[in-house]
C-alpha cells in the first residue's frame, strides 16, 4: 500500500509533548487545553503522519475544576485554536468536514468529551453542547459518576435512571454515545438501550489482557451488533506485564476483527503524533504522575511507575504507517486495513450524526 489510506484517530491527541509548557502539563491531573502545544512541529508532524481527523479529549474529566464551566471554556479555547490555525485544521461537525479536511490536506478536530459530568443533573445541557460542536461524549472516566460505573468502580452498578436519560438525549442529538472507561454492566445497558449505534472508542480486548480498561467479547460483540465501532489503543494495558508492543497491537485489532467484524474495528491511539524526545526525562517524571492519580482514585489497573502510557515501537511519524505495514504482514487486505485505519469510523459517523431523511 503506497498511498495512505484515510486515517482516522477515534481517540487521540494534538500536542508537542516537548514543549515545556505541555511537559509540565504532563505531569498534572488535569491539565488545560490552554497549556497544550499546537505549535508548528504538532501541524507538521500530524500532516506528516497521513493523519485525516482525531477525536481530542476536551472539558471536563478529573480534578476541582467547575465542570460545566470549565467545559464551556475548554471549547471555546480549542475554537480559538482552530482558528488560529485554520490552513492546517478544521473543525469536524459532519462526515462531510472530515471528508473536506481530506481534500484540503487539512487535519479534522473532532470535539469529545472523556467524562460526562458536565451535564450536570440538566440533560438540556447536550443540546448546548451539540451546538457547540461537541460530536462524542464519553460516558464516565475511570471512576463511578452519577451517569454510570466505570471500569474501576468495584460494584459494576451499570447506568443511573439519570444515565438512561443521558443516552437518549445523546440519542435524539445525534452525539456518540462512547463507552471506553466504562465498566461492564454501563457498557452493556447503554449498548443495549441507545437508539443509536454507540462506541468504544479507544480500548484494548480483555480476552488477551484480563484488565478492567479492557473490554469483554461480550461488550464488544454487542456495540458491533447494534451498528458500532470499537478502537484499539497503543496502551499499555494491551498486554499484562504493562509493556505492550506493536504486536501487542496487532493481536488485539486481530481479536477485535475476529469478535466483531472487519466493518467495526478501527484506532484509537489515546496519544500524540509527535514523539517524547527525552524519554528518561519523561520516566524521571512519570512514577510522581501515576501517584497523584492513584491517590485521586482515577488510575486504572495495569498503571505502572513502568509502564508508558504509549507503545515504544509503534509512536511518532511513522506509526500508523507501521501499523499498516504489520497488518499487511499479518494478511490483511488493503481493503480491509483502509477501513481499519479510518474507513469504519467514518462510516460509523455517518451512521450516527447524519439526520434520518439523509441517510
Amino acid at each position: 500500500m503506497t498511498d495512505l489510506p484515510m486515517i482516522i484517530n477515534a481517540l487521540g491527541q494534538l500536542d508537542n509533548p516537548n514543549a515545556p509548557g505541555s511537559a509540565e502539563a504532563a505531569s498534572q491531573l488535569n491539565p488545560s487545553s490552554e497549556q497544550l502545544t499546537v505549535d508548528a512541529r504538532t501541524l507538521a508532524d500530524a500532516h506528516a503522519s497521513g493523519l485525516t481527523a482525531v477525536n481530542i479529549t476536551l472539558g471536563y474529566t478529573m480534578g476541582d475544576l467547575p465542570p460545566y464551566e470549565h467545559t464551556l471554556h475548554e471549547i471555546a479555547v480549542w475554537d480559538g485554536i482552530v482558528r488560529d490555525n485554520a490552513a492546517d485544521l478544521l473543525k469536524v461537525r459532519t462526515t462531510a468536514d472530515i471528508r473536506r479536511a481530506r481534500e484540503e490536506r487539512r487535519i479534522g478536530v473532532i470535539y469529545g468529551f472523556q467524562n460526562a459530568v458536565a451535564i450536570g443533573e440538566d440533560t438540556g445541557r447536550v443540546a448546548t453542547f451539540a451546538d457547540l460542536g461537541v460530536r462524542v461524549v464519553q460516558l464516565t472516566y475511570n471512576q463511578a459518576n452519577h451517569i454510570g460505573d466505570g471500569s474501576m468502580a468495584p460494584e459494576n452498578r451499570g447506568l443511573t435512571d439519570f444515565g438512561r436519560s443521558v443516552v437518549e438525549a445523546l440519542d435524539e442529538h445525534r452525539l456518540m454515545v462512547d463507552l471506553s472507561h466504562s465498566g461492564e454492566r454501563t457498557c452493556l445497558e447503554a449498548a443495549g438501550i441507545a437508539r443509536r449505534p454507540v462506541s468504544i472508542n479507544h480500548t484494548g480486548c480483555r480476552a488477551l489482557a484480563d484488565l478492567p480498561r479492557n473490554k469483554t467479547d461480550e461488550e464488544l460483540r454487542l456495540v458491533a451488533s447494534r451498528g458500532g465501532f470499537v478502537g484499539i489503543y497503543f496502551m499499555p494495558f494491551l498486554n499484562v506485564s504493562g509493556h505492550a508492543t506493536a504486536a501487542d497491537v496487532v493481536e488485539h485489532i486481530v481479536h477485535a476483527v475476529d469478535v466483531c467484524g472487519e466493518d467495526h474495528v478501527g484506532i484509537g491511539t489515546d496519544g500524540t503524533v509527535t514523539s517524547i524526545d527525552d524519554l528518561d526525562a519523561y520516566r524521571a517524571h512519570l512514577a510522581e504522575h501515576v501517584a497523584l492519580r492513584r491517590q485521586a482514585g482515577v488510575g486504572a489497573a495495569g498503571e505502572r511507575d513502568d509502564t508508558l502510557p504509549f507503545v515504544l515501537d509503534l509512536r511518532g511519524v511513522d506509526q500508523f504507517r507501521e501499523l499498516i505495514r504489520l497488518l499487511e504482514q499479518r494478511g490483511y487486505t488493503s481493503e480491509r486495513i483502509e477501513k481499519i485505519m479510518g474507513g469504519n469510523f467514518l462510516d460509523y459517523a455517518d451512521r450516527v450524526w447524519a439526520p434520518e431523511a439523509s441517510r
